[in-house]
């Protein structure tokens, strides 16, 4: 990927939107080349709103006409008028609802990003129901289009920290009913793309970073709140949400039957150990640990990835600047924590 000129921090919410929505050059090339619209289903997420506005930012930079479309039930206040004002088309939608489904247009390029993670202990049949059953709905009525299907990391099982992730090629062996329900997402849109030729590409995601939400924002507040850090799970990937939204428009031009599968993370295997010093010196502060690195994590190698499309563009360094100045300014959070310490499955 082409570098673009990053601020040394970020300052607001607005300021944060803006740097992660700047197109790279491969990007509008690769959205100028898409031949006709664009749906996003379940842009209401941490990444959906920037990356509807990355796309609506390329295209224009590519001088096509084409249309950004995106739904969701949009329960966050003030989502829908914020995409409105940038451009892009908003649906209201509850997926699970067949009706409302149906009542969709037909869009040539599908972004699938709807999904549920946190909560799922205790309610397992509605996890079950959004990360699969409804999948499947989808997977039919958009048979006839392109599909970038949002997946996850957690299909993997546990893996030796010195093996350096597991490939795509690795034995899916998911830890828990999430993860087993992503693995059932992943299932049938491979089967329809098997019974209709649905061209795909699935992407196995974990972590993506914001200055809002992240494995870097987790560890940090607990450095600078003084609170203990804990390095049972010793190691994870990440990569900036930006470059990851970059990656998941450029993944049209291979999306294919049967799918493409691809693992969609950062270059480095980062010690947890490691981050939480580099925030001590930051923050002028001595780290607090628990527990022992174990021998395994959750990890992916996304080699194929890179080899595709480049390594990111933000550093691991300038995510941790950034997350660390934010900390320092009281910036907004979602409040959502990633939960990478877990380890038996149970979000």
């Amino acid at each position: 990927m082409e570098k673009v000129s990053q601020p040394r921090y970020i300052g607001d919410s607005e300021q944060l939107e803006e740097v992660m929505s700047i197109p790279t050059p491969e990007v509008v090339e690769a959205m100028g080349e898409m031949e006709g619209d664009l749906l996003i289903l379940g842009v209401g997420g941490k990444m959906g709103p920037t990356l509807a506005k990355l796309a609506k930012r390329a295209i224009d930079e590519s001088g096509s006409s084409k249309r950004v479309s995106s739904v969701s039930r949009f329960s966050s206040p003030g989502l829908q008028t914020d995409l409105n004002r940038a451009g892009i088309e908003t649906i209201p939608c509850d997926l699970l609802d067949e009706t409302e489904l149906q009542g969709l247009p037909d869009a040539p390029n599908v972004v699938f990003m709807a999904g549920r993670k946190f909560g799922a202990t205790g309610n397992e049949a509605l996890t079950w129901a959004m990360n699969t059953y409804m999948p499947g709905r989808v997977a039919e009525k958009y048979r006839n289009s392109r599909i970038v299907v949002f997946s996850t990391g957690n299909v993997y099982p546990l893996t030796p920290v010195s093996h350096g992730g597991a490939t795509e090629t690795h034995p899916v062996e998911p830890i828990g009913e999430y993860a087993q329900s992503c693995l059932g997402r992943e299932r049938v849109f491979e089967h329809a793309s098997n019974q209709f030729g649905t061209r795909l590409a699935i992407l196995r995601l974990n972590y993506a970073i914001d200055l809002r939400y992240g494995i870097l924002l987790d560890i940090a507040e607990k450095v600078y709140y003084e609170k203990p850090v804990d390095v049972t799970m010793g190691a994870a990937n990440v990569i900036w949400q930006g470059d990851a939204n970059a990656v998941v428009l450029r993944a049209f031009m291979h999306c294919q039957s049967p799918p493409m599968l691809l693992n969609l993370t950062g270059p480095e295997i980062v010690s947890i150990r490691w981050l939480a010093t580099r925030f001590g010196e930051i923050f002028g502060k001595a780290p607090a640990f628990e527990g022992v690195e174990a021998e395994t994590a959750l990890l992916s190698n996304a080699a194929h990835c890179h080899q595709l499309f480049g390594y990111p563009r933000i550093s691991l360094e300038q995510m941790v600047q950034w997350v660390a100045h934010w900390v320092e300014i009281r910036g907004m959070t979602l409040g959502k924590p990633t939960k990478f310490e877990v380890r038996d499955g149970k979000f």
